[in-house]
């Protein structure tokens, strides 16, 4: 078997059981005032915030460690507006029939529709895009593993790092999202994978009742012991 380096784990840090059940207890109350609004307040959100955010996304796990993933920081109004625009047009397809009836009625509750003035109301859009090749060393020419499994879990990452910062999220996917490559100027071998909306929530900011629903714990998990 061929050798590999490895450093002795250092930074790890062990909890009381007690303690362990109030961390657990305490980030799922946190988790719980999660919602995904639509309505952005335009106040300024300081880069730093996003970039620390973005880091703790960069520390998910991934396939052979590739890190298939890449993040852009949008907070350029004329970015925003020519996103917005362009998202526009495809969500404009979409509801008029591209979706089909079934996905269509399964969005009604939500109250959702074409028209995305978030998209320039909020101070930040983060476009990630899903790396198919590149490698730890993005050299272009590695084949990435589990590329969206790997994506979506430092997506998960970075929704978590944003609310626990205060902020508030939206996970906005119009398809397709080809015109996000070329406005942010990525490259061919990188497919959008979703447009993140952050920023703080707008006064007039509503909550779906249907977006409450969740299922409960029985219903998605199964305990063997």
């Amino acid at each position: 078997m061929k050798e590999h380096r490895s450093v002795a784990l250092m930074d790890y840090r062990e909890f009381s059981v007690q303690e362990m059940r109030s961390r657990a207890k305490e980030h799922y109350e946190i988790m719980c005032r999660r919602h995904s609004i639509r309505a952005f307040s335009d106040r300024p959100v300081p880069r730093e915030v996003i970039e620390y955010c973005i880091r703790a996304a960069g520390t998910a796990p991934s396939g052979a460690n590739h890190q298939p993933w890449h993040f852009a920081m949008v907070g350029s109004s004329a970015m925003k507006a020519e996103i917005r625009l362009a998202a526009e047009k495809e969500e404009r397809d979409f509801y008029a029939g591209r979706a089909g009836q079934e996905w269509l009625d399964a969005l009604e509750p939500l109250g959702t529709d074409s028209f995305k003035p978030y998209l320039e109301s909020a101070p930040w859009l983060i476009p990630i895009f899903a790396q198919s090749r590149g490698g730890i060393e993005e050299d272009g020419r590695q084949k990435n593993y589990y590329v969206k499994e790997s994506v979506g879990i430092a997506t998960g990452f970075l929704i978590q790092a944003l609310h626990h910062a205060g902020l508030v999220t939206l996970t906005h996917t119009p398809q397709p999202m080809k015109f996000l490559n070329e406005i942010c100027g990525r490259p061919a071998h990188e497919k959008a994978y979703m447009l993140l909306v952050t920023g703080f929530p707008a006064e007039s900011a509503t909550i779906p009742v249907h977006a409450l629903k969740k299922k409960g714990f029985e219903e998605i998990c199964t305990v063997f012991e």
